[in-house]
């Protein structure tokens, strides 16, 4: 008889004669989720804990699969780990629970996945979570350079590289001694006192943000960010003040606060929209420094409205990319037709000598309804593009526009870069063919 069948449940059993069980195959050994997890091979650990891998299981100096993630900072994995049940208490050798490793990460992205369950935390480890808010603490007003000399007792020089920490955001790495630290404790700081219901101040959430002003940067966003979804009279204040400060960094911060109340907030009510874009409009024809211009002229497009399109028009030859960039993105897409001056605008920056400048404009025509004959010709003008990218849009706009050259200019682009993404502008193509053939 197979092996995999159990004899006693073969007929002649009594009730239920003829029944066959059949024994379910054997978990995944641990050494192939060890083998996945240090590799960051996140499809791999998927697999495997689908197949019944221990979330627990550990190496062969005892450390746990979940605390391998984490010194990794394999972000994904972590999650993984998490939502398939791995236990937060179980320490490695070094008796170190999975959220102070974390914590000490200054990866808030992995601090984030570790914390997956923010409900069931906040119920039942409302201790451990204020300890690891301590610690946060500890690294932002220490210092992760001084932190991380105390701790290995080197001397030497410290190498410090800019990563990206999740999608959206990065942080800076610090190596010493054989140590690596990222710069994100004042990120995780905030987002742990997200979890446990608690309320920093707006000075001391703005404090942490110009710690690192740079809106790409963990700390920056994670501030921003909590602030925009209080939507009060309180916050909105506070950031329609600062959005005038002589300070432009100030100035950035309070705009992008007011940028994203609006952004986030999905009631009906929208009680800040209003407010917010009649300060748009007025900031944004005064301002000099291009970066709050740009966050306002972003601002502005999100509104949708028509006085919007008039501030972008008459900032379109701007001496700085990034507020061409979000002129070229900027305008109304979803209208059934540019106007004249807008189309020209929107031709003139389909040529910009920035790439991305080109790109954007390129994208905003490809998502209009607007058929008018020079925009086909702006766009197929890019098929021959110095940048990839550029010509990928390219292609996706005019097969949008049912125009026969994204057919060839599809089948001319040079290969992609090794490791990009799907391309799934691309995909455009085939369905213009399937439109063009009747299929």
């Amino acid at each position: 008889m197979d092996a995999s069948i159990d004899s006693g449940a073969v007929a002649g059993a009594g009730e239920g004669a003829g029944v066959v069980a059949v024994t379910p195959p054997a978990p995944p050994p641990a050494s192939e989720v060890i083998s996945a997890v240090r590799a960051g091979d996140a499809h791999g650990v998927e697999a495997l804990l689908s197949a019944g891998a221990d979330p627990d299981a550990r190496d062969e100096h005892g450390t746990p699969v979940l605390c391998l993630a984490i010194e990794t900072y394999a972000v994904e994995v972590v999650r993984l780990l998490a939502t398939h049940g791995a236990d937060p208490d179980r320490c490695g050798p070094d008796g170190v629970r999975p959220l102070r490793k974390a914590v000490d990460s200054g990866s808030p992205a992995v601090a984030g996945a570790t914390v997956h369950n923010t409900a069931e935390w906040r119920r039942h480890r409302e201790a451990e979570l204020l300890e690891a808010r301590s610690l946060a603490r500890h690294w932002y007003e220490t210092g992760v350079e001084a932190e991380l000399r105390r701790r290995t007792g080197a001397q030497g020089a410290v190498t410090r590289t800019h990563v990206q920490d999740d999608e959206y955001t990065g942080v800076d790495e610090f190596s010493l001694g054989g140590a690596t630290v990222r710069d994100g404790h004042a990120a995780i700081l905030t987002d742990l006192e997200k979890v446990l219901g608690l309320r920093p101040p707006f000075e001391e959430l703005l404090e942490r943000a110009l710690t690192r002003p740079d809106q790409q940067h963990a700390t920056w966003a994670a501030s921003t960010l909590l602030l925009s979804h209080r939507r009060d009279q309180e916050t909105w204040d506070a950031a329609a003040a600062l959005s005038a400060d002589p300070d432009p960094v100030h100035r950035l911060f309070g705009t992008e606060v007011l940028r994203l109340t609006h952004l986030f907030d999905e009631s009906e009510e929208d009680r800040f929209a209003a407010p917010t874009l009649e300060l748009f409009l007025n900031r944004s024809a005064q301002e000099q420094d291009a970066a709050v211009l740009t966050e306002l002229l972003t601002g502005l497009a999100e509104h949708a409205d028509p006085r919007g399109d008039e501030r972008l028009l008459s900032c379109a030859g701007h001496p700085d990319p990034r507020v061409r960039h979000a002129v070229a993105f900027g305008f109304d897409r979803w209208s059934p037709a540019f106007s004249a001056t807008v189309r020209k605008a929107l031709v003139d920056l389909m040529a910009d000598p920035d790439a991305d400048v080109r790109q954007g404009a390129c994208r905003t025509v490809a998502d209009s309804k607007d058929r008018a004959p020079e925009l086909a010709e702006a766009m197929a003008a890019l098929l021959d593009d110095t940048s990839r990218p550029v010509r990928v849009s390219a292609v996706h706009g005019l097969a949008r526009h049912d125009d026969e050259r994204c057919v060839e200019g599809a089948r001319r682009l040079p290969p992609a870069p090794p490791g990009t993404s799907y391309e799934y502008d691309l995909d455009e193509v085939w369905r213009y063919e399937r439109r063009r053939d009747g299929r």
